[in-house]
């Protein structure tokens, strides 16, 4: 299994959250984005898995609004899934 491969199975492990809506969407993005964009939003991306489900939820729900312009790109792309 090369790095890539490895760092994306981590990520994927974390996307398991402790609601199920939150896991569908995180991994959504996970599998649909990830891979394709920069470093920065990457690093935005997994910023975003370090927060507590609560403080995740408000940004997603737009009750908290970020402050870095790459969080903000990736939770709108996130976002953009309300579907799953």
């Amino acid at each position: 299994m090369s790095e890539q491969d490895e760092e994306f199975a981590r990520l994927r492990w974390h996307c398991r959250r402790g609601m199920r809506e939150l896991d569908e969407l995180l991994v959504k993005y996970l599998e649909e984005h990830y891979r394709g964009s920069s470093e920065a939003h990457k690093q935005a991306f997994r910023q975003l898995l370090e927060l507590q489900d609560p403080e995740l939820l408000r940004y997603l729900l737009g009750k908290l609004v970020a402050s870095d312009e790459y969080v903000a790109h990736v939770l709108a792309q996130i976002r953009s899934h309300p579907d799953t």
